[in-house]
């Protein structure tokens, strides 16, 4: 099963230290990897690639639990395609976050009492570029914390002159395929970052409003309509009802006086609305409601703007120069005024957007803007699923999938901000537009600007596979690592980055998808599943638990919760676990050193193994089969268990332990078991590297004297398998097991010895004598030994001697009480499940509690009465 053409045996006993800490091991450990150039990814290899880009953090940002997972489950990918002999490019970099960061250089610039209008816009840009050379990518530093294996060499930044020229270059083809235009629509527009906004930057959340009832037209022709921003309906075009609402059917093609204006606007009939929710009449503000903007453009509706950018009315009259809560109280005192206001109800929670960069109520503003039409891009990114080009982990989110890419609406792109990629597009004095490409020269002379927007962070990120492999240009990192083998992303930005990958991927390079694969996982939540906000005070820093447990133990706990597409829940509690397993590893590696567990020479021939060897190798097979099929279908929660159990159960728990005679009683046989013994860490080692990767780069470079792990061979399964030995050791389990069970039943202490009769003969036992006693505790006969309680456990019996070792008396008294409340609630339970008139009324799951209850007493009944049996006489 060895693979590994580092390994070379040391000579002399290794030794490690008796503790493990990781906190003087993991830096240096990673800086040599680092320096060594593990990571690196060499585009002229002849090796097959494996490619990963890492999800571009926000360069304002820093590593949160969200990261710390995502990252865990792509580094155990790549760190073992890598040891598989594939050429791994994990592509580092970090996003240039337009919104986030203008923001917080813009806060820095409040404090010395600027603006950045003070600056003008170079100087201002000129400020971010200093600030992010000063400040930003923090987060890079914690990733190397956290053990991310990525070429460093390769890292990129959206805004870097290769990607900029790919935007330029993207945009351009666009615009010349009439797949982007300019155009007069209502976009997410935040008041206080003064831009258009995506969707993903907009978080909804329950608020106290008001909704208002209220009476439009006069006398017959009076209609009344709710809203819960009463300020827009300065900006009221029309009201619209259902065609087939016979309550309104009078009033159709009408025109209704609006109140508080000197105008008039007709009633429509649209099947937008629906005749069942309210009065079955709604307002329509076409430039400040998306919904009724379609409506207005379904009936030729005037647009009229009410508000500017900071959301402050500009309709001339009473209200003009408010800000629009201060408009929506004023406007519905004058309704109530004139005797319009029909109802109010308040508190009224409704749900409100919000945006994510700085809390402030997005406004619906009709406005005018650069778009993407996505049909014919999102057509060929569904068709690419469809088809089997790239397929969605796990399968069942392919509908979710589906249901958005099959109904986008056209992309906003631009911003109306300074920082981030401005689009290239200029306007000339008699009304021209030229848009540039990175090769032509932009048009000079008196009359020409360029437009002031920028655009949307997430048409620079959708590039990233291939941006950053060097497009538009065919370079040989493009040639050899384009398409990626898989995307791991949240299933939270499924129909943003993703969707928009897709999108331009499929556009730029010929039809050819991003990735193979896009493996979904869910978000990370507290211990009872909340979710993580510092609102709620249960957000938690991953470096302050990566100083307290070590790296590995984070990694671990969030690999084990990482089940496809399912969100997952973590607790300190769970990650000082983990912690406890790093030091079992350690300690049992360093009690195997210490004993001569060795790598050197081949593993000696099954014939001279015993069962217990044979059992382990086996077993050590099976489950490196097993691992591997795991990692094929992104099962991280499944290989991490398989791996725990395996590693703490069955190796540590009861190969070492089976083992220790043997290596006591020296001889040929010891050897054997030495080498099985350093056969089964080695590989071990190997197999929980991905996941734990610094704690085993210390036990096996120690173990085997190899380089590293990081470039050892992954485990295969030689196709050992020995289904006798196995039967054999679990027969062993079942009896020690038994017996533990028994003395623990007995209040006898762990530690404490007791004088057994072992009738092994004949059974799968006789060989393991030694080693049971020792794992049991139990004491050859000696003179005067008296069996007080007898065990025959699968053809084997035990005979134990407790005289001297209980209280007969009193442990009698203690066994004959439980046994007498198991019994009472065996007859309560039995009454209710004979009482008809109960069964009748109750509950299903009463029902079910009360049957579970009497199962529960039967067995309580069963084991307390064969203690008291097994117990010597009084």
């Amino acid at each position: 099963m060895t693979e590994n053409a580092q390994q070379q045996p040391p000579a002399t006993t290794p030794e490690l230290p008796t503790q493990y800490a990781p906190a003087e091991v993991e830096g240096t450990l990673y800086e040599r990897w680092v320096e060594r150039g593990y990571f690196d990814a060499d585009a002229k290899s002849d090796k097959e690639p494996f490619t990963v880009v890492i999800p571009p953090p926000n360069v304002t940002g820093s590593l949160h639990l969200g990261h710390a997972f995502e990252h865990t489950l792509i580094d155990a990918l790549t760190r073992r395609k890598r040891m598989q002999g594939y050429e791994v490019l994990w592509q580092p970099g970090m996003d240039h976050a337009g919104i986030a960061t203008q923001n917080v250089v813009e806060r820095e610039l409040g404090k010395e009492g600027k603006s950045r209008h003070d600056l003008g816009r170079e100087a201002f840009v000129e400020r971010v570029w200093q600030w992010k050379g000063e400040s930003g990518g923090q987060i890079s530093g914690q990733m190397r914390r956290l053990g991310d294996g990525v070429a460093w060499s390769r890292e990129r930044f959206t805004m870097d002159e290769g990607l900029s020229q790919a935007v330029q270059t993207i945009f351009k083809r666009l615009y010349d395929d009439e797949l982007i235009y300019r155009a007069e629509r209502i976009i997410n527009w935040c008041p206080r970052c003064l831009t258009a906004i995506s969707d993903i930057e907009v978080e909804y959340q329950d608020d106290d409003g008001e909704l208002v009832s209220m009476t439009y037209g006069e006398g017959d022709e009076t209609i009344v309509v709710a809203t819960t921003r009463a300020e827009t309906m300065l900006g009221d075009t029309a009201v619209a009802v259902h065609p087939d609402d016979e309550r309104y059917k009078h009033l159709v093609g009408k025109q209704i006086k609006l109140p508080l204006t000197d105008r008039s606007i007709p009633v429509v009939a649209d099947t937008h609305v629906d005749p069942e929710f309210g009065t079955g009449a709604v307002k329509v503000t076409p430039a400040h409601d998306p919904n009724d903007f379609e409506i207005g453009q379904r009936h030729d509706l005037p647009n009229i703007t009410v508000m500017d950018e900071h959301a402050v009315i500009t309709v001339p009259g009473p209200f003009q120069g408010l800000d629009r809560l201060e408009a929506r109280s004023a406007i519905v005192g004058a309704l109530r005024a004139e005797g319009r206001i029909v109802a109010e109800k308040r508190p009224y929670s409704h749900s409100v957007g919000h945006c994510s960069r700085c809390k402030t109520t997005i406004e619906p503003r009709l406005s005018m803007q650069w778009w993407v039409k996505v049909g014919p891009l999102a057509k060929a990114a569904g068709d690419a699923v469809r088809d089997g080009k790239v397929k969605i982990h796990p399968q069942e989110m392919e509908k979710r999938y589906f249901d958005w890419v099959d109904n986008l609406h056209d992309w906003c792109i631009s911003r109306q901000l300074w920082w981030g990629h401005r689009i290239p597009v200029w306007y000339g004095p008699n009304g021209e537009v030229v848009c540039v490409g990175p090769d032509e020269e932009a048009p000079t002379g008196e009359g020409w600007t360029q437009d002031t927007d920028v655009l949307d962070t997430w048409f620079s990120s959708g590039l990233w596979p291939f941006s950053t492999l060097g497009w538009p240009e065919r370079t040989e990192s493009l040639a050899k690592f384009y398409p990626n083998s898989v995307l791991v992303t949240g299933y939270d930005i499924l129909f943003f980055w993703v969707a928009r990958m897709m999108m331009f991927g499929l556009y730029a390079m010929d039809g050819t998808p991003p990735f193979h694969t896009i493996a979904l996982h869910g978000m990370v939540r507290d211990q009872f599943g909340k979710k993580m906000s510092k609102s709620f005070g249960n957000a938690v820093n991953p470096l302050d638990w990566m100083d307290k447990y070590g790296s590995d133990a984070l990694r671990f706990t969030l690999a084990r919760g990482a089940n496809p597409g399912v969100d997952v829940p973590i607790g300190e509690d769970w990650v000082q676990g983990s912690r406890n397993f790093a030091n079992k590893i350690w300690n049992a590696t360093r009690f195997a050193l210490m004993n001569g567990a060795t790598v050197e020479g081949p593993l000696p021939d099954a014939a001279e193994m015993s069962a217990t060897d044979r059992w382990i190798l086996s077993r050590l097979n099976t489950v490196v089969a097993e691992v591997d099929a795991y990692y094929e279908d992104y099962q991280f929660a499944k290989l991490s268990d398989a791996l725990f159990h395996f590693a703490w159960d069955e190796v540590f728990d009861w190969y070492v332990e089976l083992s220790k005679t043997t290596f006591m009683a020296g001889g040929p046989a010891a050897e054997v078991s030495k080498r099985v013994l350093g056969e089964v860490l080695d590989v071990t080692l190997r197999l929980l590297h991905p996941v734990v990767p610094f704690v085993t780069e210390t036990l096996w470079t120690t173990l085997t004297g190899g380089e590293s792990v990081v470039i050892a061979a992954w485990p295969k399964d030689s196709g050992f398998r020995d289904a006798g030995a196995e039967k054999e050791i679990a027969s062993v389990q079942d009896l020690v097991t038994e017996v533990r069970r028994f003395r623990a039943d007995q209040g006898l202490q762990p530690g404490q010895k007791v004088p057994a009769r072992l009738t092994l003969d004949g059974t799968p036992f006789a060989a393991h004598e030694a080693a049971v006693r020792q794992l049991l505790r139990l004491q050859p006969e000696g003179e005067g030994f008296a069996a007080t309680a007898t065990l025959p456990v699968a053809g084997a019996t035990v005979a134990l001697d407790l005289s001297g070792t209980i209280d007969v008396a009193a442990e009698r008294k203690r066994l004959a009480k439980d046994l007498a409340a198991a019994e009472k609630e065996k007859a309560q339970a039995t009454a209710k499940l004979g009482n008809e008139a109960f069964l009748a009324k109750a509950p299903d799951q009463v029902v079910d509690k009360i049957r579970a209850r009497l199962t529960k007493a039967d067995e309580d009944i069963t084991r307390l009465q064969t203690q008291l049996d097994n117990l010597p006489a009084a």
